[in-house]
């Protein structure tokens, strides 16, 4: 039986043309971009012309727009950043971000350089505005909000520009880790009230290791690696260039198709909602599933049985690729920290199937006919 791919939102397979546009660049291309002969002044200049490719498509400025080794590290560092360079002294972020962000501000909060607290979430797996509000006015320090614009898990969205608005009236940072969203939706970030914001190539058929953090103009912070003045002084060591090629090339072929891809992908993710729902009569679907959320995901809340806890296994064996959680967090089973925040049902188990332009209706038939069989 031929491989079922439903587990994009872990990573997606590269584009044959991504390859093609990275292929010069690690064969003939091979010049170091820092070098000032004609071999490193071709590599810097694709470098350059692939952050404006990004700049323009994100509307930002070239000088916002750095290139890094994926979405943890750009997370990490605005965290980093906000705490060491903006004085930030306090850390509003939600239960259910994604561990390159929770992690980090444990971290912080565990060395005592700052206190943290979680926003509520609602049944319905949205961030609580109002306690956001509330949590900003009852601090005096300056304060660090990290908000995901869209769940990696439940694949919900947030309303980033309101989230943005009220970090402006508190006078907060605003870091969106917004890896779900680069590639999938039309961001404005010249026009978003944000400081940070994160990209990984891996997510829309790009290559892996290859991410980016936008560091919005009207903030100054310090570099955080050192020994080299690439990425214009803020991130030293040998570009990864035939990786920041390809992370451009996927982000214009995903923006010159968003409108007509999207259209599909939420079809078919409309389609196995209706198929589950008419085959398996007791499943759920954890998150907003129907409303502000992700077209690439749908996280399914199965009755929990003998067969069912065994499922991810099950569907492995019959060469289906789904999760149960954050791919980066599938080798340590603990269970998914998202899906016992808001839905801390005993006699559930949660699978998170994700699409891409890839899949097809056929899938969707055999997955929920295997899903029938297993259950």
């Amino acid at each position: 039986m031929q491989r079922i791919y439903f587990d994009n939102a872990a990573t997606t397979a590269l584009d044959k043309e991504v390859l093609e546009a990275m292929l010069p660049y690690m064969t003939t291309h091979f010049g170091n971009p820092s070098s000032i002969y004609s071999y490193g002044r071709e590599s810097r200049l694709a470098i350059e012309s692939a952050r404006k490719t990004v700049a323009k498509i994100l509307n930002a400025h070239p000088g916002e727009i750095f290139f890094t080794s994926g979405g943890t590290e750009s997370d990490n560092m605005s965290i980093a950043s906000s705490i060491h360079d903006l004085g930030c002294r306090h850390v509003i972020t939600s239960p259910i971000e994604h561990h390159a962000v929770l992690h980090a501000v444990e971290h912080f909060d565990h060395d005592n350089i700052v206190t943290c607290s979680y926003v509520n979430i609602l049944p319905d797996g949205h961030v609580d505005m109002a306690d956001l509000e509330n949590q900003l006015a009852s601090h005096e320090e300056r304060c660090l909000v990290s908000l995901m614009h869209a769940n990696n898990e439940i694949g919900n969205l947030l309303d980033i520009h309101s989230a943005g608005e009220i970090c402006k009236k508190y006078n907060a940072i605003f870091h969106s880790d917004t890896v779900q969203t680069v590639g999938h939706y039309k961001l404005d970030l010249r026009n978003t009230p944000v400081h940070f914001a994160t990209g990984a190539g891996h997510k829309f058929h790009g290559p892996k290791g290859v991410g980016i953090l936008y560091i919005n103009d009207n903030i100054k912070v310090s570099p955080m690696i050192f020994g080299g003045g690439q990425e214009r002084n803020m991130r030293a060591g040998t570009e990864n260039l035939y990786g920041i090629v390809g992370f451009a090339k996927a982000l214009q072929i995903a923006d010159a198709n968003l409108e007509k891809e999207s259209a599909y992908i939420q079809s078919l993710k409309s389609y196995m909602i209706v198929q589950l729902e008419k085959n398996i009569p007791e499943v759920q679907f954890n998150g907003d599933y129907n409303g502000r959320s992700l077209y690439t995901v749908l996280n399914v809340a199965l009755p929990k049985s003998e067969k069912s806890e065994m499922i991810l296994f099950n569907l492995d064996i019959n060469n289906i690729c789904a999760s149960g959680g954050s791919a980066c967090s599938s080798g340590a089973d603990v269970g998914s920290h998202v899906i016992r925040t808001i839905n801390n049902n005993p006699n559930q188990v949660a699978v998170r199937f994700s699409f891409c332009k890839h899949n097809t209706k056929e899938e969707v038939d055999t997955v929920v006919q295997k899903l029938i069989e297993l259950i």
